[in-house]
């Protein structure tokens, strides 16, 4: 997902990005959908969470 589609979503939810990188909006976006702030930290690419509209990037990553 790119970032502008990350803000946007962000937006949506009445949090403001600012000069945040593009993980901190994923884990303020997760906290406020009430979900864990768990992006860039998979096991070893396992998630449980397959329905997350992060998931792809997610998995590519390792915070």
């Amino acid at each position: 997902m790119k970032i502008e589609e990350v803000r946007k979503k962000a937006k949506k939810l009445g949090i403001t990005s600012g000069k945040m990188k593009k993980a901190e909006l994923i884990h303020a976006i997760q906290k406020a959908e009430g979900n864990t702030p768990c992006f860039g930290r998979s096991n070893n690419g396992q998630c449980p969470y397959i329905s997350c509209c992060f998931i792809k990037d997610c998995l590519k990553i390792q915070l």
